[in-house]
């Protein structure tokens, strides 16, 4: 975080407006930013981050809703960019934590969004559906849009009008000269410019890439190239989300001849979805059913499929181990990858392509000498040109990893923003607005990491996370002792159970010292009153010592303590 404390000042709730990050700043995904004046609080977007490996068991990674439960009463609306899940996968846990008045999302979110809460069944919203013309006003805010173009439809940037000045939040975008969709509106981001903007919120996931990103026009000539040359089976792995990615597969399949499949739950949403608003407008007759893939020559068949970040579950993981219930990879398949990894994901994807190669399959990824794939998010030159049209006074980053941030704030130096009118702030770090200027705030919000496990929004304890890398590392031993408690006394040798951290076989001797040492230490300490506690503590202040300096290894130590009083006792006489 930058600490110009020059620029620090103490918030006043009566007049300042308040600008903070949930999520969103110092990491690629997780995006929400809040907007808080008065008693009114305006909240843009609520998404999800996918979990790193080293977060054992974690299903996703949303922001600390604290803060908003405290101040559920303020909350006036969520507005959402677009329908990537890093935008609106948090919105089923936001709302089991707090009550949201209303939601408004362009269509194609409001579409997605609908349908997570279609599968938590007791979770209900109302949505409106916005566009570029929509406005949406409360007391201290009002709030217009602008199109922007992304790798999804209908993805918009917002202009929010605050008492203390104009602020543009720009979600994620490029400038594609030749979109596959909507072109973004450049001469009402160049008018908003004109008119002035206060502080610019900007995208920067792509900060450190130079130049300009390819066309989708381009990527579609190449996925038309690469059917036409594809001899057997054409298997093609993207974001389900991207719905311009896979019209673009689909069209390349229904020119070259091939019946489409699709496999994936998220995967055949978006195709319908796709289909319903007229996004993909393919006939009902070119895509087949999974179980008649059977009935098609291979070089009549295009199989679109998600998986392409190498999650374990997707289906081209299980197409790769073999563990697909309807197709399996033959020889003389092709596979294309019309994706780049995420940060963190690259390991997951190279041991899937080599688990396609080694089951006979040609595998393609984006390259220098293809183009398979582009990004959604602009580049340092296409960054360049969205502050040349806001032209804002004050700029902060956003939308990445802290490096992305850093160089996303130099660049924003090169087309003229002062050093000192720059803000790179973490999150729960917020920034003050007052009569059209900008300071750091001296004030913290909660902004910790949640983690979740299933659909339980309470979180897991880091706790938890450590106890399932040490399982993961080192595994565990369970020590069971009977005792009587009427006379404090242990009825048998402690018995000494491993999973996952030494051969049994092969370690008997070093389990039964380990009883032995468990053993002494016990009778040593039931010598006078103990607690169950006392008991469980001696167990592990024998144990652990003896197994690190026998193996190296710190297995956790589950003492399990059986009393044996109420076994012991006569039964009652009957009568």
């Amino acid at each position: 975080m930058t600490t110009n404390t020059t620029r620090q000042t103490t918030f006043d709730k009566a007049t300042d407006t308040l600008v903070y990050a949930l999520g969103g700043l110092g990491e690629v995904g997780k995006n929400m930013y809040c907007f808080e004046h008065g008693d009114e609080i305006l909240i843009v977007d609520a998404g999800v981050r996918f979990p790193e490996e080293s977060l054992l068991g974690v299903d996703y990674v949303i922001p600390d809703y604290s803060y908003l439960q405290r101040n559920v009463h303020r909350i006036k609306a969520l507005i959402i960019t677009h329908g990537h899940e890093d935008h609106i996968g948090g919105i089923p846990f936001l709302l089991k934590s707090v009550k949201i008045p209303r939601i408004y999302a362009p269509r194609f979110a409001a579409a997605l969004i609908q349908k997570k809460l279609d599968e938590h069944r007791h979770l209900r919203a109302e949505i409106e559906i916005i566009d570029e013309s929509s406005k949406v006003e409360t007391q201290h805010f009002k709030v217009g849009f602008f199109n922007t173009t992304h790798s999804i439809p209908d993805t918009l940037g917002v202009l929010i009008n605050t008492p203390n000045g104009r602020i543009v939040e720009t979600g994620d975008f490029k400038f594609d000269l030749t979109p596959v969709g909507v072109n973004a509106d450049y001469q009402k981001m160049a008018y908003i410019g004109q008119i002035g903007v206060t502080l610019l919120m900007s995208d920067s996931t792509n900060s450190s890439v130079s130049g300009f990103s390819i066309s989708e026009k381009e990527v579609a000539q190449s996925l038309l190239d690469t059917a036409r040359k594809t001899q057997g089976r054409l298997i093609v792995a993207t974001f389900a989300s991207n719905v311009y990615r896979v019209r673009q597969i689909i069209d390349a399949a229904v020119a070259t001849g091939r019946k489409i499949v699709v496999f994936g739950r998220s995967m055949e949403n978006v195709v319908a979805i796709g289909k319903k608003y007229g996004h993909i407008e393919t006939a009902d007759q070119h895509f087949i059913e999974p179980s008649q893939i059977q009935n098609f020559p291979a070089n009549k068949l295009c199989i679109l499929v998600t998986g392409s970040q190498g999650e374990p579950l997707a289906a081209l993981s299980r197409i790769a181990g073999g563990t697909h219930r309807n197709i399996r990879i033959i020889p003389g398949d092709t596979v294309v990858f019309s994706s780049s990894p995420i940060p963190g994901n690259a390991i997951s994807v190279y041991k899937i392509i080599n688990m396609l190669t080694r089951a006979g399959a040609n595998v393609l990824t984006n390259s220098l000498l293809n183009s398979l794939h582009t990004t959604g998010h602009a580049s340092k030159e296409e960054q360049k040109l969205m502050l040349q049209l806001i032209k804002p006074k004050y700029f902060m980053p956003m939308h990445g990893e802290y490096k992305m941030l850093k160089t996303h704030a130099k660049t924003a130096m090169e087309t003229g923003v002062p050093e000192e009118n720059i803000f790179i702030v973490a999150n729960g770090d917020p920034l003050i607005l007052r009569n059209e200027e900008v300071f750091f705030s001296d004030m913290r919000i909660e902004a910790d990491d949640i983690y979740v496990d299933g659909n339980d929004a309470s979180g897991l304890s880091t706790s938890v996370l450590k106890d399932r890398k040490i399982l993961g590392d080192n595994g565990m031993v369970a020590v069971i002792v009977s005792i009587d408690s009427r006379y404090n006394k242990i009825l048998c040798r402690p018995s000494v159970v491993s999973r996952g951290f030494v051969h049994l076989k092969e370690n008997q001797a070093l389990l039964k010292d380990a009883e032995l040492i468990v053993y002494e230490s016990l009778k040593k300490t039931m010598q006078n009153k103990v607690t169950f506690n006392d008991l469980k503590n001696a167990v592990r202040s024998s144990l652990e010592p003896y197994l690190y300096q026998k193996t190296r290894r710190n297995p956790i130590v589950i003492p399990v303590i059986l009393n044996q009083k109420a076994a012991m006792q006569p039964r009652p006489k009957t009568t």
